[in-house]
């Protein structure tokens, strides 16, 4: 197993009602309001950007050069990035393989 997983976060009940919360969210304005109360807008940035990071990694493929200009996110993020991916627990490929489901679905419908 990887150094990477769960490091330095222990997850407990106020975590677990955290993401109940979110997962009660029922609409991208929902979770839109939700976050930017949360978060500060830096925090939502960096978080916005991981997941940009990470879907171009996973999903198109794309380089690491070619996301460092089109994104202007350092290698260094870029590769921590494609580390969680590869050695992670799991977590951005099964967000980004059923956002990909559902959008094949809403696509082809």
């Amino acid at each position: 197993m990887s150094g990477l997983k769960n490091r330095d976060f222990e997850y407990d009940s106020n975590s677990d009602r955290f993401f109940e919360a979110v997962l009660n969210l029922k609409s991208v304005p929902e979770c839109e309001n939700f976050f930017r109360d949360v978060m500060t807008i830096s925090e939502l940035q960096a978080v916005t950007e991981r997941f940009t990071v990470a879907r171009q990694l996973y999903l198109d493929e794309k380089p690491y050069r070619e996301i460092n200009k089109e994104t202007g996110v350092s290698t260094a993020t870029i590769t921590r990035i494609a580390d969680w991916i590869k050695n992670g627990t799991g977590g951005y490929k099964l967000a980004l393989d059923r956002l990909a489901k559902a959008r094949h679905r809403r696509h082809s419908s």
